[in-house]
C-alpha cells in the first residue's frame, strides 16, 4: 500500500455544472487532471530507454513519427497524398518518363503495390501509361498536365515541412544525417 502523500486522489462523480459549486468542482477536476499529467510526463522523462538508446531502428522510428506528421500537416491531407504517392510524384518531376521497374526499385516497391499505386493515381488523372519507344514490351509512366501541376505544388509545400524538420539541425548535420540514412538504406557507398 503506497503512504498516504503518494497515493492517487479519489476519483470526484463529475457534478452538473448548472450549480456554482459544480463548476468549481469540475475545475478542481481539470486542474487534478493537468497536475497528473504533468507528473506523468516527468515520470516519462525518467524512464531509461535501456537498450533502445542504441537501436539505431528505434531513434529512425522515433524521428519518423514526427516527421511523418509534418508530412500529414503540409502535404498528405492538403493534397489528399500518401507518402509512397509524393515520392513517385517527385520522381516524375524530376526525371521525366520512368519504367514500372525504376520506380519500384526506388521506392523500394514490389511490382503488385506499385501497379496498385500508379492505378490509384491514373484514376485521378495525375499519371498515365505510354508504350516505352525503345522497347515495346515495357512502358513509361508519365505525369500528365494535371500531375504536373499537383507535383509542382507539393514541391513548394514540402519546402516549410522541411524547414520545421530542420530546425533542430545545422545544415552540415542536414547534409550528414540525409548521406547515413542513405547508407543504411543501401543507397549511398558503405564505409
Amino acid at each position: 500500500m503506497l503512504p498516504q502523500t503518494e497515493r492517487a486522489p479519489p476519483r470526484r462523480r463529475r457534478a452538473s455544472s448548472a450549480t456554482p459549486s459544480a463548476a468549481a468542482a469540475d475545475r478542481g477536476e481539470r486542474s487534478e487532471r493537468g497536475e497528473r499529467g504533468e507528473r506523468a510526463e516527468q515520470a516519462d522523462a525518467a524512464i531509461e530507454l535501456g537498450p533502445l538508446s542504441r537501436l539505431l531502428g528505434y531513434h529512425v522510428a522515433q524521428a519518423a513519427v514526427v516527421a511523418y506528421a509534418r508530412f500529414e500537416q503540409h502535404l498528405g491531407k492538403p493534397f489528399e497524398l500518401r507518402k509512397v504517392e509524393f515520392s513517385l510524384l517527385m520522381l516524375l518531376q524530376a526525371n521525366g518518363a520512368l519504367t514500372p521497374g525504376q520506380l519500384a526499385r526506388t521506392l523500394m516497391l514490389g511490382a503488385p503495390t506499385l501497379s496498385m499505386l500508379l492505378d490509384r493515381l491514373q484514376a485521378r488523372a495525375l499519371l498515365r501509361r505510354e508504350p516505352n519507344p525503345h522497347d515495346g514490351r515495357s512502358q513509361h509512366i508519365v505525369l500528365t498536365a494535371k500531375g504536373r501541376r499537383l507535383a509542382q505544388a507539393c514541391a513548394e509545400a514540402a519546402e516549410p515541412m522541411e524547414r520545421e524538420l530542420q530546425e533542430r539541425l545545422s545544415p552540415a548535420e542536414h547534409a550528414m544525417l540525409i548521406e547515413l540514412l542513405a547508407r543504411v538504406a543501401g543507397q549511398g557507398p558503405a564505409r
